[in-house]
């Protein structure tokens, strides 16, 4: 094991330490947090040989360009990007080997989607947060990746002897999702509280909606035609899942991320699948966004499919770095 600096040259708007969040902080209090998009954060790893869990950097627009003072093995993934070495173009998706001293730049296309994720094969010296990198600004836990910082990395790799723009470094099965240009279909499961609200399943399915410049990191805002219950009877407040539909006193919809305050009294009328969370993880201001309804085995299905491609990638992630001989970080849990 050696220690690598990295040398933060630009951020993007918002850049931060991430994982994939905290476990079994809820029943406390605490939200789970974590990546907004769970998926690119996961391959982004794997494409390196970590766990999929492991702390790497998450980047929300802007232009996001470090160096490292020795090689390095890293992937970029998440919203489609101009990824540079050395002002060179190289791929996103995929492992790659950067030299020491050579400026690796990210600029995001910020017209596809919001973020994207740096991981690098090791462990980057971050703070945790009952046992989490992700930041929660409301427990003062920033986790800000400023220009100008010296990050450490702990890593096993030393280099393979590889030209850096030769053909990709694998062949790796990588599950890449689309980001298309128009509307972006987003299935919901109905929930016990649209049965408050008589017409509002076929509001929703109609309109598409817009995310709101208000959104942030506890939910999406969304412009849009929405119905409030025909009642003034107050609703108890209730806990309320990630992904859920909200409709507040106010004629929007609200779409609740991973840092949601865990109860609400407001209607719950559905709730996101989790294959489609990650897609809402890139949606940013001005996003389109329409919903279609589901039912829950069908969600559970497309996420299991999701899952076993992600599984895919991770095992042959392993075989990859296993003949290469550093298998470190993937004796840990893929």
């Amino acid at each position: 094991m050696r220690t690598v600096a990295l040398d933060i040259t630009s951020t993007g708007w918002v850049t931060t330490f991430q994982d994939l969040g905290r476990h079994d902080t809820e029943r406390r209090g605490v939200p789970t947090g974590g990546a907004a998009d769970q998926h690119s954060a996961a391959v982004a790893n794997l494409l390196v040989g970590n766990p999929r869990g492991a702390t790497l950097i998450e980047s929300l627009g802007g232009e996001l360009a470090l160096v490292p003072e020795a090689d390095v093995l890293l992937a970029v993934a998440g919203v489609p990007a101009e990824v540079t070495v050395g002002r060179e173009p190289v791929e996103s998706w995929s492992p790659l080997v950067v030299p020491a001293g050579r400026e690796v730049r990210v600029r995001a296309d910020m017209g596809r989607g919001a973020r994207t994720y740096l991981a690098v094969n090791g462990v980057l010296g971050a703070e945790t947060l009952l046992g989490s990198a992700a930041p929660d600004a409301r427990m003062g836990f920033g986790q800000v990746v400023a220009r100008g910082a010296r990050v450490l990395l702990e890593t096993e790799f030393r280099g393979f002897g590889r030209r850096l723009f030769g053909p990709p470094l694998f062949r790796l099965p990588v599950p890449v999702p689309r980001f298309d240009a128009g509307p972006w279909t987003i299935d919901v499961v109905a929930s016990h509280g649209i049965h408050t609200i008589p017409g509002i399943r076929e509001v929703i399915e109609e309109a598409t909606y817009a995310v709101t410049p208000r959104s942030d990191h506890v939910g999406l805002r969304l412009d849009g035609p929405v119905l409030h219950p025909d009642t003034d009877t107050e609703i108890l407040s209730h806990g309320v899942p990630i992904g859920a539909l909200q409709i507040p006193h106010a004629d929007e919809l609200i779409v609740l991320g991973r840092y949601r305050s865990l109860t609400a009294g407001y209607p719950i009328i559905g709730v996101t699948s989790r294959a489609s969370l990650s897609l809402l993880g890139q949606a940013g201001p001005g996003r389109e966004l329409r919903f279609r309804w589901t039912d829950r085995e069908s969600a559970l299905r497309r996420f299991a499919r999701r899952e076993a491609e992600v599984r895919v990638l991770g095992h042959a992630a392993a075989e990859a770095f296993g003949a290469l001989g550093f298998t470190a970080p993937l004796s840990r849990t893929i």
